[in-house]
């Protein structure tokens, strides 16, 4: 039994992919991606319940050819383990970036801007305008 070639319905060359074109991602897109990835490893993390709301994790990137640095920004809660969240945070921002984008992540910076505590967080609960 032979196998049949696929028919080919079109007279113009198949392309090799690098040949086919490029494709850009502009940065504000691995920033987003790595914003969001930060707050979906913060909501889990013990003590964030600590964080008031709209405290949402900022992300700048700077990609050079097929390499990217993410730098980012978060609120904690306070008491919380602040090395340990800042390893979950920089595992899974480089995972999701490099699944999402294909670019490698080389390297992402924590910066805790902020401690929030449960007194801190209850006062500002309690602030009617």
């Amino acid at each position: 039994m032979t196998t049949a070639e696929p028919a080919r319905t079109s007279s113009v060359p198949l392309l090799a992919p690098a040949e086919r074109g490029s494709l850009r991602i502009a940065d504000r897109v691995p920033a987003k991606i790595a914003a969001q990835a930060a707050r979906e490893t913060l909501a889990g993390a013990p003590g964030q319940e600590h964080v008031p709301r709209g405290a949402f994790p900022r992300a700048s990137v700077s990609v050079h050819r097929d390499r990217m640095h993410v730098r980012l920004s978060v609120e904690l809660g306070y008491p919380v383990d602040i090395a340990e969240v800042s390893r979950a945070v920089r595992r899974h921002v480089a995972e999701r970036v490099e699944e999402l984008t294909g670019i490698v992540v080389q390297g992402v910076v924590v910066e805790v801007e902020r401690l929030h505590s449960q007194t801190s967080h209850a006062a500002e609960e309690g602030r009617v305008r």
